[in-house]
């Protein structure tokens, strides 16, 4: 009978403790309202888009330069403290752009939440391990890409809500998404704050060099690849799906933005349906599969110029992208079990990829129109096929 309620008292333990977590996993999804932000930046300001993708692009240049430092942040002063950090630093960024929406003010802003993100995906992910592990540790994860993805398609719901309703009178607007974030990012800290999390002793001490050398193992690499294509094909859906409809139909921005909250549907779907299939189905089979549906929707968007098969294509690719980072970040961590700190930083690091795929989706975009875009993104969807094969089984 103790035992039992031992055993309920632990498993209750566990729930609080997660309910902070996620919620740290829904301010985690506040980097994704960029795509929407930039749409509209661009709109104000009358960008090209090459001009407009520079936005995502620098949101995810820092990822490149805080990911591995921030592994070795967590060395020194633990996961818990460092998740904090990364909030405050996405609170201080998403209140700047309530103050103004000039081009500074929002290169400023996006600067800030590209930072604040890349400490979060770093330091949030490793921590979940020390609440959950082993073969249920892809499902968790996915779980929180789940509750990520529900920030992640309110963004442009809420900016259209901003848009065109009462907000416009106070100065807001659109921007009206950044203050509603922002209190959830101040909840997001005081709950994390009061919830003790016991955490397992720190990786041992080690340099950014020694972290690179990481990516000489070839499996490490496969997966830092593989990363930075899903990030790319994340955040060119995001940027180029109203585009693609804007210039293959003619809608205003306000309703070719529905795209947007399409592609986050789905996959915010594929990740809540990911979260209980990655626990019976094989990682290797279920990310074919998810492949495949981004590899039939990169065809039907080169085909197709009517509305309903767009969005077709757009569902595909959010289902299908759902839940490829968890299967690789996951992959990666039980790949190299006693480095997960500096693996975690370089699968961050690899997001990186939001930075060069809109840029080049950009240059593509001005020079041939959306196709080009598109065209960009399908190599991220051959290499994560070429990827499947190289996935191992977790015991």
């Amino acid at each position: 009978m103790e035992n039992n309620y031992n055993l309920v008292n632990d498993k209750k333990g566990q729930i609080m403790q997660m309910i902070p977590v996620m919620l740290c996993f829904f301010a985690m999804g506040f980097v994704d309202l960029v795509g929407t932000a930039s749409n509209y930046v661009q709109k104000d300001l009358g960008l090209t888009d090459s001009q407009a993708n520079l936005f995502p692009s620098l949101v995810f240049f820092w990822f490149l330069i805080f990911s591995v430092p921030t592994g070795m942040l967590m060395n020194k002063i633990g996961r818990k403290k460092t998740v904090l950090l990364s909030l405050i630093v996405t609170f201080v960024s998403l209140i700047i752009p309530i103050t103004g929406d000039s081009y500074n003010t929002m290169l400023i802003s996006f600067s800030l939440l590209g930072i604040g993100n890349a400490i979060m995906q770093t330091s949030l992910n490793p921590l979940v391990t020390n609440l959950i592990s082993g073969d249920k540790l892809a499902s968790t994860l996915t779980f929180g890409q789940f509750v990520k993805a529900i920030a992640s398609f309110l963004a442009p719901i809420l900016a259209v809500w901003g848009a065109t309703t009462y907000f416009p009178t106070f100065g807001l607007g659109w921007r009206v998404l950044f203050a509603i974030y922002a209190v959830i990012s101040f909840l997001s800290i005081s709950l994390l704050t009061a919830t003790p999390i016991e955490e397992e002793r720190p990786d041992k001490a080690s340099g950014v060099g020694e972290c690179l050398k990481l990516l000489g193992r070839p499996f490490i690499l496969l997966c830092f690849l593989g990363i930075m294509c899903h990030v790319g094909i994340d955040v060119g859906t995001n940027t180029t799906a109203p585009k693609i409809i804007m210039e293959r139909l003619g809608l205003p921005l306000e309703e070719a933005s529905f795209s947007t909250s399409i592609y986050f549907i789905f996959r915010t779907a594929g990740c809540f349906l990911g979260a209980f299939l990655l626990r019976s189905m094989s990682p290797k089979l279920f990310f074919g599969i998810s492949v495949m549906m981004m590899l039939v929707a990169m065809i039907m968007l080169f085909i197709f110029d009517t509305l309903t098969p767009i969005y077709i294509s757009i569902a595909l690719i959010g289902f299908g992208n759902s839940n490829v980072f968890s299967v690789i970040f996951s992959q990666a961590l039980v790949y190299t079990p006693n480095e997960k700190n500096e693996v975690s930083g370089l699968m961050i690091m690899g997001l990186f990829g939001g930075t060069i795929f809109p840029l080049a989706m950009g240059y593509a975009a001005d020079a041939i129109g959306q196709v080009g875009a598109v065209a960009v993104m399908t190599i991220g969807v051959i290499y994560l096929t070429y990827y499947t094969l190289k996935i191992k089984q977790i015991k």
